[in-house]
């Protein structure tokens, strides 16, 4: 329990400047203190990191890693780029049809996203808010692209503000940019909220304020896919705070039978954390892209809990560097690098 609770340790303070792995014979201290990290300490892995601006990123890069290095997202294929700017195209021409409806503004900020360019779209969110000072759906949309971007501060503000901006309001369903199988929307406007603030928290090494944001977005969390995938942070956050009763308790309700329609990785990775699902199994049956980064930073997050940091090392430098850097899982494995002061594997 010692040796686990060190090892957490070493994933909620802030890291020494970015070295290769360290010997497995280093000396650790025999008391370990809160897992929080201290107030002394930067508070994220962000901090950390030296300041560069985004006017010195080099050309067809939007934003820097948290190691300082500039990321670039992945070119789509022909077919699905001339999709994505037909559609941002619309998005504009309702826009101009409509210039003070905020949907369309929106519209034009989420289609410019799907197509990788993060910055723009966040000046589209800012343009918002500007002019919709009062709609929550801005906050939270810029927000998720600030996490993107591994603008951790900026994204836990506006989560927060669109938190004070929705409190004592009906939720609402958020139309999905990128429909599932079914073309049934699984989150909500107040679950996107709190969903996002909490893997800010997380990113940031906030587990416990991460901690308080998943309880808050499982009260508004109405279906299987919501569940699943609240769960599945909820635990993990519960575990880098050694709760291990808790984390256990939150599995409870997830069961095999679960009618997931888009979290099923998530879902696959909760039923291994109950132990109805081999690790090896979930990293073999892993399709590529997004839904590899996802279950490798899930099956990497439970070795380092479990106290096999040479397991939780191996597999989170499969993730970082690679194309996949926009996912939530690739984000987290950079901050838990970065934390760790490991240097990331060389970019292939």
């Amino acid at each position: 329990m010692l040796t686990t609770t060190l090892l957490l340790l070493a994933l909620t303070t802030a890291a020494p400047a970015p070295s290769s792995e360290r010997p497995s014979s280093q000396t650790l201290p025999s008391q370990a203190p809160s897992p929080q990290a201290p107030a002394s300490q930067p508070s994220s892995p962000q901090a950390a990191s030296p300041a560069k601006s985004d006017a010195s990123l080099p050309a067809g890069a939007e934003a820097w890693s948290l190691f300082g290095t500039p990321l670039t997202p992945p070119a789509p294929s022909a077919d699905a780029l001339k999709d994505l700017e037909a559609k941002l195209a619309e998005a504009k021409a309702t826009l101009a049809a409509k210039p003070s409806d905020p949907d369309a503004l929106i519209w034009v900020g989420r289609r410019t996203a799907y197509l990788g360019r993060y910055r723009d779209a966040i000046d589209v969110f800012t343009q918002g808010i500007a002019k919709f000072p009062r709609d929550a759906r801005f906050y939270r949309h810029r927000g998720h692209r600030y996490i993107t971007t591994r603008q951790f501060d900026r994204a836990i503000a506006d989560f927060e503000k669109a938190a004070a901006l929705v409190e004592g309001k009906p939720d609402e369903v958020e139309p999905d940019g990128q429909p599932n199988a079914r073309n049934i929307p699984t989150s909500t406007l107040q679950f996107n909220i709190w969903y996002h603030l909490g893997l800010a928290h997380y990113l940031s090494g906030h587990f416990d304020r991460a901690l308080d944001a998943y309880r808050s977005c499982m009260d508004v969390s109405k279906n299987p896919d919501a569940v699943v995938a609240t769960t599945h942070w909820l635990y993990m956050t519960l575990r880098r705070l050694n709760r291990q009763i808790e984390a256990a308790r939150v599995l409870t309700r997830i069961s095999a039978q679960a009618e997931v329609i888009e979290n099923a990785a998530y879902h696959r990775l909760v039923l291994m954390y109950k132990g109805e699902l081999k690790p090896e199994a979930l990293l073999d049956q892993a399709s590529s892209g997004l839904d590899k980064t996802t279950v490798t930073y899930g099956v990497a997050n439970w070795h380092f809990y479990n106290n096999r940091r040479q397991d939780a090392l191996k597999l989170l430098r499969t993730i970082v560097p690679g194309p996949q850097w926009a996912a939530f899982g690739a984000i987290a494995a950079e901050a838990d690098l970065k934390r760790l002061g490991v240097t990331p594997s060389p970019a292939p």
